[in-house]
């Protein structure tokens, strides 16, 4: 894993520098949401890892299956990454792109852990609390999980706050255990 994401990291910046020159960053976003799509499916996994295969054939059939989705520099990149046997790796390459985006534009991704489903008073309060904490514009995504017991844990990048129950518990065992 992390070796793929060593080799993805100089095409994503690449594709992100292109993006941000002809302003073009949602619309890379949708490219690669797209390909790394199709690059994923299992039935393309097993096209892309058939060694019988001539790179000319999967070059073919995978653009063929995007159809309209990639424009020219889309399609070069499809191209680029068949030529150099990199196309398995498209998916860390989105994964990254849409990183390097998030960064440029300010935003953060948060995570918001509840025992219960919090109303959508309380997210927004505690997005508008994030966005003070880290100076930047937060987008949060909300999972149900019974197992914290009550309270509520945030992950935001390498950030974690975590001010749930079962985590106190932890603490409290943690520290008992000393």
């Amino acid at each position: 894993m992390a070796e793929a994401v060593t080799i993805a990291r100089p095409y994503a910046v690449a594709v992100f520098r292109l993006a941000k020159e002809n302003k073009a960053l949602a619309k890379w976003s949708e490219m690669l949401g797209f390909a790394s799509a199709v690059a994923a499916d299992a039935q393309m996994r097993a096209l892309i890892d058939d060694p019988k295969l001539a790179s000319t054939d999967i070059e073919r059939t995978f653009l063929s299956v995007c159809g309209d989705k990639l424009d020219a520099s889309g399609q070069n990149l499809i191209k680029l990454l068949v030529e150099y046997g990199r196309l398995a790796i498209l998916p860390e390459i989105a994964l990254i792109y849409e990183e390097q985006k998030a960064q440029d534009e300010g935003t953060l991704d948060a995570e918001i852990t509840a025992a219960t489903q919090p109303d959508d008073a309380q997210v927004k309060a505690l997005v508008a609390q994030l966005q003070t904490k880290f100076g930047k514009k937060v987008e949060a995504t909300v999972k149900v999980d019974p197992e914290i017991i009550g309270g509520i844990k945030i992950v935001v990048g390498d950030t974690v706050i975590d001010a749930s129950v079962r985590g106190r518990l932890q603490e409290l065992a943690y520290t008992l255990k000393g």
